[in-house]
């Protein structure tokens, strides 16, 4: 149901967007009618500006097929060496992200925070609930660089910091264990006993295998045949759920490592404050020289461009070229 909603949903977008289109049409044949109205030319504008913004969003969308992109995110950041001043930094890198957030209409829920000793903090863990939360956020994954004049240095010498963000996909354990009977292979025996009187004389005891993962459970408690199978079966479905809950975590945590190790050597990203102002990812090798307004939050030209690398590498991959 809730992907029927997510298709439902994303159809009366286009029919949506279409409409606007042909709005515009008729605004601007009416325009030409009557030598150039303004007035409906303005009109058709802002129509096609609307048509615009939402198409580049749902093409910014399409480039979400990672199986947890949709996920919330799990976002954390960590200060590194270089005492109160990567500490600052690590707070400024989160009020840049809070700000995105805010930008988005995301939720985020602060679930620890250890605070600098001098100033900024040590280290703080975010709980981050938005549309497709972890497909954004996991372009910010790695080490950022910041290089200024430090305000805690009373020579006013240039300093390098270093801060660490960690970003993992949430995991959901609302799943759903639908197990089909043609993937079981019931058995039934005897159940054992203390002998005598009570020894079970009827094939009561049951034995349930799930074919397709190899998972056996029995039951031989009731003297009920029909009772041990309902008791099985609730074991097996608990049995299937924790599989399932595992192998997400672990499917989670590939995606994780996957992203770039969060290594001093190795960041993603530098913030140049002085001796001039520059933002660069080094990965996609996009450049913005309004530094204010990234740390004031956006950072939305840097995930696009490393959305579309992503998406050009696999489609790379998949048509046998070289990475």
């Amino acid at each position: 149901m809730q992907e029927r909603g997510d298709i439902q949903s994303l159809l009366e977008t286009f029919e949506t967007q279409e409409e606007k289109l042909e709005e515009a049409e008729v605004l601007i044949d009416l325009s030409e009618d009557v030598g150039g109205d303004e007035d409906s030319l303005s009109e058709a504008r802002q129509d096609l500006d609307d048509v615009e913004r939402v198409v580049l969003e749902l093409e910014k969308r399409r480039m979400f097929g990672g199986d947890h992109d949709d996920n919330n995110a799990v976002v954390s950041i960590n200060a590194g060496a270089g005492g109160t001043e990567s500490q600052d930094w690590a707070e400024m890198l989160l009020r840049m992200y809070t700000r995105y957030f805010e930008s988005k209409g995301w939720e985020v829920e602060v679930t620890d925070r250890q605070e600098g000793e001098e100033a900024g903090i040590k280290s703080i863990d975010l709980l981050v609930e938005g549309d497709y939360a972890y497909g954004h956020l996991k372009a910010e994954h790695g080490v950022h660089r910041l290089v200024r004049i430090s305000p805690f240095d009373s020579s006013n010498r240039r300093h390098t910091s270093f801060a660490g963000v960690s970003v993992s996909p949430e995991i959901d354990d609302d799943i759903e264990i639908d197990v089909n009977e043609s993937d079981l292979r019931i058995d039934t025996y005897r159940a054992s006993g203390a002998g005598g009187q009570h020894v079970n004389r009827t094939e009561s005891a049951v034995r349930i295998t799930h074919l397709p993962t190899g998972t056996v459970v029995q039951c031989q408690n009731e003297r009920s045949q029909h009772k041990n199978r309902a008791t099985a079966m609730k074991v097996l479905r608990s049995k299937l759920y924790e599989r399932e809950l595992r192998k997400r975590q672990e499917e989670a945590a590939q995606e994780y490592e996957a992203e770039s190790e969060v290594d001093f050597g190795s960041q993603i990203r530098s913030y140049v404050l002085h001796p001039y102002q520059q933002v660069k990812d080094l990965r996609t090798e996009v450049t913005l020289t309004d530094t204010e307004s990234v740390l004031d939050g956006g950072i939305e030209p840097f995930i696009e461009a490393y959305l579309l690398r992503s998406e050009g590498d696999d489609s790379d991959a998949g048509a046998g070229q070289p990475s």
